[in-house]
């Protein structure tokens, strides 16, 4: 009996695997107005999806995080170039991933492992208003928002947790979730609780300037 079990599972999981994808559009509003930078996801309901680990680059250019928000795999390693001409002390206190990697410039010679799901906040020890985002995802149907908060995800049909985070959600538990069958016949619209923008921190911004005219190229 479970043989027979096992086999009529894996002969449903190939169907699956066979049918072409399906597309769902969605998008991403606060207050009525496009989300941009929102982490969409799909993860299929009862059953696993199937992630592959990437490499990935999260940069440090001009005293910022570059991409401010990076989205990967469960099992990914993320490298962490410095391209300022002064040095970075890249950190994260996030349950999702400790780590820090002391003062450097240039490219640390091992990437860092992101091998549990989450959100992973990233800062800088030495100029404090950078601030950069990876999430972790165990799903490969995934995309971040564009500029009219517009999102288009393929995956083969079945039922799936719809999900969209932001970073100016004041909690992951605000993230909003939604349980869908695809194929759809409509966009999907995702409404954000999101706080307000922080205000810009251009004195800081102006000293990174200043420090990095006071610091010789490196050849």
């Amino acid at each position: 009996m479970a043989t027979r079990l096992r086999a009529a599972l894996l002969a449903g999981l190939l169907v699956l695997a066979a049918l072409p994808a399906a597309a769902v559009e969605v998008r991403v509003l606060s207050e009525g107005r496009p989300v941009a930078n929102a982490v969409v996801t799909l993860s299929p309901v009862g059953r696993a999806a199937t992630v592959t680990p990437m490499e990935a680059v999260m940069d440090q250019v001009n005293s910022e995080f570059e991409p401010r928000v990076l989205v990967v795999t469960k099992g990914s390693r993320v490298h962490f170039p410095n391209r300022d001409r002064i040095r970075h002390q890249v950190y994260s206190f996030s349950p999702a991933k400790r780590f820090e990697l002391p003062l450097y410039t240039g490219t640390p010679p091992e990437p860092v492992l992101f091998d549990r799901t989450g959100v992973v906040t990233l800062g800088c020890n030495i100029h404090d208003w950078m601030k950069g985002y990876i999430v972790v995802v165990d799903t490969p149907h995934f995309a971040l928002s564009d500029a009219e908060g517009r999102v288009r995800l393929e995956a083969p049909p079945g039922e799936y947790l719809l999900t969209a985070w932001h970073e100016r959600l004041p909690s992951i538990d605000a993230a909003p979730k939604r349980r869908l069958t695809l194929p759809v016949a409509a966009a999907e619209v995702l409404e954000l609780p999101l706080a307000p923008p922080p205000p810009p921190r251009g004195d800081e911004r102006l000293r990174a300037l200043q420090e990095r005219l006071r610091t010789p190229s490196r050849p």
